[in-house]
């Protein structure tokens, strides 16, 4: 099976996401972003085990010299304190503008390098090589970078693209099981909201994906990268439909910050935060129950969890009023018209959602 590669078309900032097998040992797709360059890699003690050595190596024939930053695994340590890390081994390491940053991990490093380039020294070129399905298909693409808060997921951050994504899809094959699960859970959303085609082919394929058979992984990330490229190239800074994107996340982040960062991974907090969006559609008649129960289905077929953990109204209603899409003191919501049709609702009644998650 043979790589491929595509173009998100952000004007003078477009750049190429290479995906296949292999690729993030192939010193050619770095040399044009790091020759002649330092390359900071960032990653997590679990993944500098895996995957490491093998990236370092590729970035040095590249014409890079590297020096490498470890953080501690997970979603608990997207903080403040663990970014410090960053910053004081770049300025150690006496790192210039010139200097790339290279993310080697799933989403929390992604974030974390990423949101390291866009504040070092007011900003350095960052590259992402995603190690986990998640980051493969939403996280490394699209230029958010952040840190969680106490008060809310992801809440402080910036926009800041990479230069290039090398997403190696043999890097899947030391994947867990859970990780593999939760990536699936945003190839469906990619589906759900956008491309009913795929949603059905993800439907079909669903045990080969499962089985990680390389044709049906790599057309998923590919179709997912796809359409994350043209709702981010038509909406960079999610002023406007680039809010779809995250569909099932206003629930799904409520669920994360409430019963604390790393018991719930992202992707399984987003399939719980679909399945309720899908059943909130229902509610509010924009879609029929059964295609509610359809969605539903496919995620739980997938391994992954449909009903939320028991949360209080007021802790719900806490955390999904911090929301970064809300305006005016309002939740905004990601529901569904259809099955690969989505809307951005921005006038829920209060006391419907209130009923609703009382019950959930």
């Amino acid at each position: 099976m043979s790589a491929s590669v595509l173009t998100l078309d952000l004007g003078e900032r477009s750049y190429p996401i290479h995906i296949g097998p292999g690729v993030a040992a192939d010193a050619a797709l770095y040399a044009p972003h790091v020759a002649g360059r330092r390359a900071a890699v960032v990653t997590s003690e679990t993944v500098a085990k895996l995957h490491a050595d093998r990236v370092e190596a590729a970035l040095e024939r590249a014409g890079a010299s590297t020096l490498r930053v470890v953080l501690p695994d997970g979603e608990s340590h997207k903080t403040w304190q663990v970014l410090e890390r960053i910053f004081a081994a770049l300025l150690e390491a006496r790192a210039d503008r010139r200097t790339v940053i290279v993310a080697v991990g799933g989403g929390v490093v992604g974030d974390m390098a990423g949101f390291a380039a866009a504040t070092y020294q007011r900003g350095v070129a960052h590259l992402q090589v995603p190690t986990t399905l998640l980051a493969q298909v939403d996280s490394s693409v699209g230029g958010k970078t952040a840190i969680n808060h106490a008060l809310g997921k992801n809440m402080i951050g910036a926009f800041h693209q990479p230069v290039a994504v090398i997403a190696d899809t043999e890097t899947l094959a030391t994947l867990p099981k859970r990780e593999l699960a939760a990536g699936l859970a945003e190839v469906v959303k990619y589906g759900a909201i956008r491309d009913p085609v795929f949603l059905a082919w993800i439907e079909t394929h669903a045990e080969r994906l499962l089985a990680r058979e390389p044709a049906a992984l790599a057309h998923a990330i590919r179709r997912s990268c796809e359409i994350k490229a043209e709702i981010v190239a038509a909406d960079e800074r999610e002023g406007g439909s680039r809010a779809l994107l995250n569909f099932g996340h206003t629930f799904g982040h409520a669920i994360e910050s409430a019963t604390g960062y790393g018991n719930w991974l992202h992707g399984e907090a987003v399939a719980a935060g679909m399945a309720l969006a899908a059943r909130f559609s229902a509610r509010q008649r924009r879609i029929r129950a059964a295609q509610a129960d359809r969605l539903v289905a496919l995620l739980a077929r997938l391994g992954l969890p449909v009903e939320a953990p028991a949360i209080a109204l007021n802790v719900w209603l806490e955390y999904m009023g911090r929301d970064k899409k809300n305006e005016g003191g309002r939740i905004t919501l990601i529901l569904l018209d259809d099955l690969g049709r989505a809307a951005i609702v921005k006038d829920t009644p209060a006391d419907a959602l209130s009923q609703f998650l009382a019950a959930a």
